[in-house]
């Protein structure tokens, strides 16, 4: 992108190189030839006029010499304040020419610096989408391999079958025949949070850590497919949470949002500025049926998770909570679909 960019003229280079003109160009020249025109000519009448009535002319007075003056000098110096009016209005004329043109340069430079700024972001956008794609696939890979190694835990010789039968003998002894996630211990609040930001690259082992655990819960794992539905189609119309960069929210107003609070004391919570952002998923909601309903099933587990969440999290775990990716994707759905209203 550098080597572009040093590769495109400056813009202003109809400005760094004004025109040279000449000290005495066809304008003054034209000035000079009226005035000796009408010099020699005036000249010429009182030389006539003085031999004509040489013996009858009275001594010149000093008014006479000043009309005289008068009348051969005031009509060059109009003619020379003339010529330089002219020679202005076609200097003025020029510039304004020049500051047009300099003005469609840097307009067709901005243009091209545009398009070549979005050619180099669509690999780097191919780049990001390709990385979230093999962070999924490692994550259920993962999973699948946690999955199936706690199933195939069983004594060397001993058939599939049998430890089958045993998981089943172990879920028969729970009383009353309550699930076994609801026997689990809770997960914790940073994991949680952890979970909700996703893997920031495919090399993010705590991100994995902490995702791998969020999906072994069954709440949070709702609410974590469901943001992941929603993020994954944001993309599609260029819009990342990374690039986000919203007004936060002080802990307090999630928590009243969380306890059932809307209108004007959360409005806060839409803290989302980018308008194209907003303007481009206000679209996508109005006209897309399947993100409309992905959006508002997000929108649900994102509110039913906050209000569980509330009453544990400090508001350090609610602070953290609301940079995650996810949270501000509720940020942005939320105020296109009038949850803070």
């Amino acid at each position: 992108m550098t080597s572009q960019r040093a590769a495109t003229p400056p813009p202003t280079s109809a400005l760094d190189a004004p025109p040279e003109r000449s000290a005495i160009g066809g304008i003054e020249a034209t000035a000079l030839g009226l005035s000796a025109a009408w010099f020699l000519t005036v000249v010429a009448i009182y030389v006539l006029n003085s031999d004509a009535d040489a013996g009858q002319a009275a001594p010149a007075t000093w008014s006479d010499l000043v009309l005289l003056a008068s009348a051969i000098l005031l009509p060059a110096l109009l003619i020379c304040v003339g010529a330089v009016a002219f020679r202005s209005a076609q200097v003025m004329r020029e510039e304004s020419q020049r500051l047009h043109a300099a003005i469609d340069g840097m307009r067709k430079t901005y243009i091209s610096h545009a398009q070549q700024a979005a050619s180099v972001s669509e690999p780097s956008v191919t780049q990001k989408l390709d990385e979230i794609a093999a962070a999924t696939r490692k994550t259920e890979t993962a999973l699948a391999t946690f999955q199936t190694s706690r199933r195939d835990r069983t004594i060397p010789g001993v058939s599939l079958q049998v430890g089958t039968a045993r998981d089943a003998a172990d879920q028969g002894s729970l009383a009353l025949g309550t699930p076994a996630e609801d026997l689990a211990a809770p997960l914790p609040a940073a994991k949680l949070i952890r979970a909700l930001h996703f893997p920031e690259t495919a090399e993010d082992e705590e991100g994995f850590v902490a995702l791998r655990m969020a999906l072994q819960d069954r709440k949070a794992a709702q609410v974590i497919q469901a943001a992941q539905d929603v993020l994954t189609l944001l993309s599609q119309d260029g819009i990342y949470m990374d690039d986000l960069r919203p007004d936060m929210a002080r802990p307090e107003i999630w928590r009243q949002f969380a306890q059932g609070t809307r209108g004007r004391a959360v409005a806060a919570l839409g803290g989302v500025r980018d308008r194209s952002s907003l303007a481009l998923t206000n679209a996508r909601m109005k006209q897309d049926p399947i993100f409309r309903d992905a959006a508002h099933h997000f929108l649900r587990r994102f509110d039913q998770m906050l209000a569980e969440f509330e009453e544990e999290a400090t508001d350090a775990d609610i602070s953290a909570m609301g940079e995650t990716r996810t949270a501000r994707a509720f940020m942005l759905l939320g105020r296109v679909a009038g949850t803070f209203d």
